[in-house]
């Protein structure tokens, strides 16, 4: 497995993962999106999140993008600019082979590298996978946002997890 930065001709299989290739929108909360979104929003995502010098990592097995992570601010205030929420996702198939794993551990050790204090996780408080993956690198939860967001005609809880990366660098 090779963890890397994600260029741009890395957006079509991002965006497979992120759409439906494990079924992401379609069937499950890991996402909450409700639609599909277009090449053109990646792009953009991607633009941004390079412009903000966040960094984009996909974990690559066999030539095929595994899965990728990420993070961005936290929110848009220039106190906060310390603060960022990560994101991580395994194509289907790639599942149970360490690969959130070490996209974790790189996005942690980028994030501490760049100055970074906190890092933050929203998971929707069902996903028991997620969850658990961050309690293995010492995100702690310090809230939970009842009914925040809504899909497949039901709320969904946010569950707000939290890493101080001065202390918790693997």
């Amino acid at each position: 497995m090779l963890i890397r930065d994600a260029t741009t001709a890395d957006l079509p299989q991002i965006l497979a993962i992120h759409n439906a290739s494990n079924a992401s929108i379609a069937e499950t909360t890991a996402i909450w999106d409700t639609e599909q979104v277009e090449l053109s929003e990646r792009q953009q995502w991607f633009d941004i999140r390079r412009a903000s010098g966040h960094p984009i990592l996909t974990a690559e097995i066999d030539g095929r993008v595994a899965g990728y992570a990420s993070y961005g601010q936290w929110r848009p205030k220039t106190g906060y600019r310390r603060t960022v929420e990560n994101s991580v996702y395994v194509a289907a198939g790639f599942q149970r082979r360490g690969v959130a794993t070490e996209l974790m551990v790189a996005l942690i050790r980028r994030a501490a590298d760049l100055g970074m204090h906190v890092m933050v996780a929203g998971i929707e408080s069902s996903n028991g996978t997620s969850i658990r993956l961050h309690e293995k690198f010492g995100f702690r939860t310090v809230g939970v946002l009842p009914e925040v967001g809504y899909k497949f005609e039901r709320w969904l809880d946010l569950t707000l997890m939290q890493l101080d990366l001065s202390e918790n660098t693997p």
